[in-house]
């Protein structure tokens, strides 16, 4: 175990990958410690030297009484990465950790090659964070606990990932309740809003569609639009969408920081893409289905796949418009409108068995194509979702 200590507090890091690759630290969110990320870090290795820390207050850092600033914890995450032999890397924070990255970018700028933030807010409530802070002190963190994990995760995920919601709940009840109402008084006081105009290395805002925290109209856009050339890219997710969307999360992550790269080659470029696209493929189609695409490739098909792959999937699946939900209903009412059944049942299939389209869903789609495609397209489509939702055990 690696420590540091900046003004007598006690900051555990630690630092996983080669040394050689490009250094990349790693922020956690209020209420979790550097094991949040465990989930995207086998997809981010192979690219990055990957940092991690925990916040001062969570995991095996200190939790010093009073409390804490958001330049505080800015100057952390500077030690740790001191402590590393990083002169400068990319920073990446969620929630809390988001706005300690923002920070950091801002008031250390020399420090700071790209910065994304994800699910994270420049203005939080201080009232509200005030009352939460005054809560845990006096009743401890299961006074919070059940509120803050409900929002936490949308509830397909917590139907289907049991394990990750107990090992998250056991985290949060575990986190010292001086150090969590520390870090509640840093976004309390934070003044990040009247600072993102000094922001001058480039930011990828990550929301999640279904967050309830931040939502992203009122935090994470509003972020977007006050950086010059920030973008924000959308994941169907609630708050922690780096455990939710690990995937997808690493595969917005990777593709923005590849383009750091100033002399990459046309080669590289095309690399990049497709893992990208990889990601996201594997992310909306399944495992078990791209396994056997690309297992399948030959002398003919070869290329094709890697094509769709880098094209389709790398970069208009990736686009920050529309949500993966929105994008695959608009693949099912295109290719129903165009008797591409093929490609309509491989959608709906996946979106029925990951939970991301729900019954209703399927009606209304199914409905809008009957108008606007015609009923025979919308019949065979009611046919061949009738076979789908049964399958599944939905109808």
């Amino acid at each position: 175990m690696a420590f540091v200590r900046r003004d007598k507090v006690r900051l555990y890091w630690r630092a996983d990958g080669d040394e050689g690759k490009p250094p990349l630290l790693l922020l956690n969110s209020l209420g979790t410690d550097h094991a949040m990320w465990d989930a995207v870090m086998p997809l981010l290795l192979r690219d990055y030297r990957v940092l991690r820390m925990d916040t001062r207050g969570h995991g095996a850092s200190d939790a010093p009484k009073g409390d804490y600033t958001l330049s505080m914890l800015g100057e952390d995450a500077v030690a740790v990465l001191d402590a590393a032999g990083a002169s400068r890397a990319h920073v990446c924070g969620l929630s809390m950790g988001g706005m300690t990255a923002l920070e950091l970018a801002i008031e250390h700028p020399a420090r700071v090659e790209r910065v994304i933030g994800a699910n994270t807010s420049a203005q939080m409530s201080p009232e509200l964070m005030r009352e939460r802070a005054m809560l845990v002190r006096e009743k401890g963190m299961a006074a919070v606990a059940d509120t803050v994990l409900g929002r936490f995760f949308t509830q397909s995920f917590r139907d289907k990932k049991p394990p990750v919601l107990g090992t998250t709940h056991s985290t949060l009840l575990a986190t010292d309740p001086e150090g969590y109402a520390g870090c509640c008084m840093a976004i309390a006081g934070m003044k990040l809003k009247d600072k993102l105009a000094r922001m001058k290395a480039p930011l990828l805002v990550i929301n999640g569609a279904q967050d309830v925290s931040t939502p992203p109209a009122e935090h994470g856009e509003l972020i977007a639009k006050a950086v010059i050339g920030a973008r924000s890219v959308t994941l169907d997710a609630a708050h922690l969408s780096a455990v939710e969307q690990p995937e997808a999360f690493a595969g917005a992550v990777g593709a923005f920081l590849a383009e750091a790269e100033a002399q990459i080659d046309v080669a590289a470029a095309r690399e990049t893409l497709f893992e990208a696209g990889l990601v996201m493929r594997r992310a909306v189609l399944g495992d078990a289905w791209v396994d056997k695409s690309l297992a399948s490739r030959n002398a003919l098909t070869g290329e094709f796949q890697n094509f769709i792959t880098r094209i389709a999937w790398g970069e208009i699946w990736t686009r920050a418009g529309l949500d993966p939900r929105t994008r695959r209903l608009l693949v099912l009412a295109i290719t129903a409108s165009l008797s591409r059944w093929e490609e309509f049942c491989l959608h709906l299939r996946a979106g029925v068995e990951q939970g991301s389209l729900t019954l209703e869903d399927v009606k209304e789609a199914l409905m809008q194509i009957a108008i606007y495609a015609g009923v025979p397209a919308a019949n065979t489509g009611m046919h061949h979702a009738q076979a789908i939702l049964k399958e599944a055990g939905k109808l």
